[in-house]
């Protein structure tokens, strides 16, 4: 019989889930199920074992051995012998909500891929509605999704001192996360470097307060080492506790951080590069590294694949499939400190299993999730499970008040003909902000489309107010006139942010946002022609991950009609021009310099150094 408890991992029952698995493993009681599989991979040895069984009890595994070697007897047998079995795939560090479906569709979609365990790096959310980061994460798993979510509470909650809203993460918020539930594996990627090494930054003292709790705890401490590259950086952030990096791009990079201590977690983008320099390199062990995907839409995954398609990349890049099968089960599972509970077929873990039909393609015929199969090639088996998010997750566009084009207005000295206007560009990692002379009408600083010059704003979305900080950037958006692009998902903080050719087009887009409670609105010409519902924390949507494909297909169809700006430095793989990109442009964590955020009392017109602290007007 299954306990109920054993779907979150509880202090109080683990003991008793444990004795029964004690006495399964003896043959003393009888299991649910016996296993048999052709070939099972030890990932503690990196062996393969031939003709083993696997005793499942309940959602755990009791017993592993060569079939017929248990003593006990189990409720029905079941030959996989003609497969060969490999532990479940682990996300180290993914943001699920980068998927855009909620989380029990987002475990459906995964789960034939492989991917039965996920370490959520829950700052997107925690950043929307932080007091409910645990009641969101846990909530698919309690409702019966056999995927294990072990959420790390964000620590850029908020991601610098100049943003502010949604959540508010320090010392008592971790203390108490850590203590909640043992899913709770540590503190998510902590971002703001200037913060962790100036005491003069002011969130100095909020980041080493989770840093603190987190290893009274002895949680993980995540890290995020984005443009850190000089010795005594890597040094200092290796001497903070910072145990990890996903944001390397070379295998020099990779080697210099590997070398002072860091777990490298190595994203596909970059990952074959890195791994062909690596073993040019020659190096040998790989048990400090894992792959991850970090961000990936759903319509990404239903055309490349999730956890699977990491492994493949890693074995095309010429590592062995037994390595690159470690480094989502094993070696993930050992940094997060979960291996009790996942990251190998052995006993007292959850009966997790991908079963292949062929090695070097990672072919998989079927997947295993507590203890049942749940897919059959990519065919997901399981009923999804029905929740009614509440208002806490499904009302978080906060504006109480009609959006109008005077809110997006940058208003000019009274007289001049032109101004100085400060600028940035998506991505723009320069330690100053570009300028251009911009000319004024009705009083107000104008766009220059002849150079590729736009208006760029972000929308506050929790106080009610909508509170708007404008300036202009630099290829961003589109010439068409009287259209413009918003969206409710900019990292890290997810205020809303709109980019358009008229500020008329802009107030259309953020109110057609409010209304949807989040997701994308495209205007062209003046009128509203496209929009993706997120109605999920402004970031997913509780529907099939098809429907919401459907939509994105819809507004990139509707983007094609308009022309959009674009500057070399914006990548052509991400449909030139059409901005998609910028809800990633928004970061602000280091190595950003010159950031926009909505006003804050810190930097009141929105434009704000996160480095030093230096505020600047944005026209002048």
């Amino acid at each position: 019989m299954t306990l109920p408890d054993d779907l979150l991992i509880s202090p109080k029952d683990e003991v008793t889930i444990r004795q029964r698995l004690t006495r399964v493993a003896r043959g003393d009681l009888p299991a649910d199920r016996r296993v048999r599989v052709g070939r099972l991979l030890d990932v503690h040895s990196r062996m393969w074992l031939r003709d083993q069984e696997i005793i499942i009890a309940g959602r755990r595994i009791a017993y592993v051995g060569p079939f017929g070697s248990w003593p006990g007897t189990a409720a029905e047998t079941l030959d996989r012998s003609h497969l060969m079995a490999v532990p479940g795939f682990g996300e180290v560090h993914k943001h699920i909500e980068s998927s855009h479906v909620s989380p029990e569709w987002e475990a459906a979609l995964v789960l034939p891929h492989g991917n039965t365990w996920t370490c959520e790096a829950s700052h997107e959310f925690s950043n929307v509605n932080g007091a409910k980061t645990l009641d969101f994460w846990l909530a698919a798993r309690l409702a019966g999704s056999p995927q294990k979510i072990f959420p790390l509470p964000g620590s850029a909650v908020p991601p610098t001192a100049y943003e502010w809203g949604g959540g508010y993460f320090g010392r008592d918020e971790q203390a108490a996360f850590l203590s909640e539930s043992l899913m709770v594996a540590g503190l998510d990627e902590v971002m703001d470097w200037p913060a962790v090494w100036s005491p003069e930054n002011p969130s100095h003292d909020r980041l080493w307060g989770m840093i603190e709790a987190t290893f009274a705890a002895r949680g993980v401490v995540e890290g995020h080492a984005a443009g850190i590259r000089d010795l005594p950086n890597i040094n200092a952030f290796a001497a903070a506790g910072l145990a990890s990096d996903h944001e390397a791009w070379t295998a020099e990079e990779v080697l210099d951080k590997l070398r002072r201590g860091l777990f490298m977690e190595l994203r596909p983008h970059s990952a074959r590069e890195m791994i062909q320099g690596l073993l040019a390199a020659g190096l040998q062990d790989w048990s400090q590294f894992a792959l991850t995907t970090d961000d990936r839409s759903c319509s990404d995954t239903m055309k490349m694949g999730a956890t699977d398609y990491n492994v493949r990349l890693a074995i095309e890049a010429g590592l062995a499939p037994e390595v690159a099968i470690q480094m989502v089960t094993l070696n993930p599972a050992r940094h997060m400190r979960l291996t009790p509970w996942v990251g190998s077929i052995a006993p007292g873990r959850f009966a997790d299993l991908v079963l292949l039909d062929d090695l070097p393609t990672l072919s998989i015929a079927e997947v295993w999730a507590d203890g049942e199969q749940v897919s059959e090639g990519a065919r997901y088996l399981k009923p999804v499970p029905r929740i009614d998010w509440p208002d806490w997750a499904t009302r978080t566009v906060n504006i109480t008040r009609p959006m109008i084009a005077a809110d997006f207005a940058i208003k000019a000295e009274p007289g001049r003909q032109t101004m100085q206007a400060a600028l940035l560009r998506p991505f723009h990692w320069a330690d100053d902000f570009l300028t251009a002379e911009l000319p004024v009408a009705d009083s107000e600083v104008q766009r220059d489309a002849s150079r590729n010059i736009t208006k760029f704003a972000i929308v506050d979305r929790f106080s009610g107010e909508g509170r708007t900080s404008a300036m202009f950037w630099l290829g961003t958006g589109p010439k068409t006139p009287d259209s413009a692009l918003a969206c409710s998902m900019g990292h890290d903080k997810h205020n809303i942010w709109a980019v358009g050719s008229s500020d008329e087009a802009m107030a259309i887009a953020v109110n057609a946002l409010n209304d949807l409670q989040g997701g994308w609105a495209l205007v062209r010409e003046g009128q509203l022609v496209a929009t993706v519902r997120y109605e999920i924390a402004g970031l997913m949507t509780c529907r099939p991950p098809e429907a919401l494909d459907a939509e994105m297909q819809r507004l990139y169809a509707e983007g094609a009609k308009i022309e959009w700006m674009y500057e070399p430095t914006f990548s052509p793989r991400w449909f030139p021009g059409f901005p998609e990109r910028l809800a990633f442009a928004t970061l602000t964590c280091a190595p950003w310099r010159w950031v926009l955020v909505a006003p804050s009392p810190l930097a009141p017109e929105g434009f704000v150094n996160v480095a030093t602290g230096q505020t600047h007007p944005v026209v002048w």
